[in-house]
């Protein structure tokens, strides 16, 4: 591509903000200064900038362990997004979440520059599994595993089956880990309101083929190694 473009994506430069520094002499691709914002660079080149290195990558995927109270969200006038804990290269980018996680709910949250990945990510018909623990008040049963098993009927729509497993069943709380290929909003927590358990925390543990890395604290993010996007991509056959 043009390497007024390729700095204007990668940078964050306005095009004509790009077409200035380049005709100044300041931008080097390989050791060489260009001063032709038509020349040809590609992604990946090495270009410094007034001697500093640039990252000129314009694709990324990235895994990070949402924090509580953070809007998943691009932005927000009022409240802190997911967007906000990214640095602002990636933002530039347009590094965006795959589907969300409801503000009080925590765990693995993707996030991608590939929106052909996330539409299929997202699509009902790839059936890529994701498992959340859940803390419930009340006594899990048989009959709540049953009703996850066969779709629970909800105000605007009916749940497709989903795998319900009790790792704790109390008088006061349960703890259980749901497994289910949709993801709508709230879905988890309303599956369990219409059958009489109120969730009080949940947290997303895998995404398809992906689990949540315990290094990352709350807030906490990275880039997926090229063996992970990997099996993104190999989960909803994109090559």
């Amino acid at each position: 591509m043009r390497l007024d473009r390729l700095l204007s994506q990668a940078a964050g430069f306005t095009r004509n903000e790009a077409r200035k520094l380049i005709k100044s002499g300041l931008v080097s691709v390989y050791g060489n200064a260009v001063t032709d914002p038509a020349a040809q660079a590609e992604e990946g080149s090495q270009i410094h900038i007034d001697g500093k290195l640039l990252d000129t990558r314009l694709s990324c995927h990235v895994i990070m362990n949402k924090p509580p109270d953070v809007l998943t969200a691009a932005r927000d006038s009022r409240q802190r997004t997911v967007m906000d804990l990214l640095p602002e290269r990636l933002q530039k980018l347009r590094c965006m979440p795959v589907g969300r996680l409801d503000k009080d709910s925590t765990g693995l949250l993707l996030f991608t520059t590939d929106g052909e990945l996330a539409h299929r990510l997202l699509s009902p018909q790839r059936q890529i599994v994701k498992e959340y623990r859940a803390l419930v008040t009340g006594k899990l049963d048989d009959a709540a595993i049953n009703a996850f098993s066969t779709g629970i009927p909800l105000k605007d729509f009916t749940t497709l089956p989903a795998e319900l497993v009790v790792l704790r069943a109390g008088e006061k709380d349960s703890e259980a880990l749901v497994r289910l290929h949709e993801g709508k909003h709230r879905q988890v927590r309303r599956m369990f309101q219409s059958i009489g358990y109120e969730v009080t925390a949940l947290s997303r543990l895998t995404f398809g083929p992906l689990r949540l890395d315990e290094a990352l604290t709350p807030g906490a993010w990275r880039e997926l190694l090229p063996e992970e996007a990997d099996l993104l991509k190999e989960a909803v056959d994109l090559d």
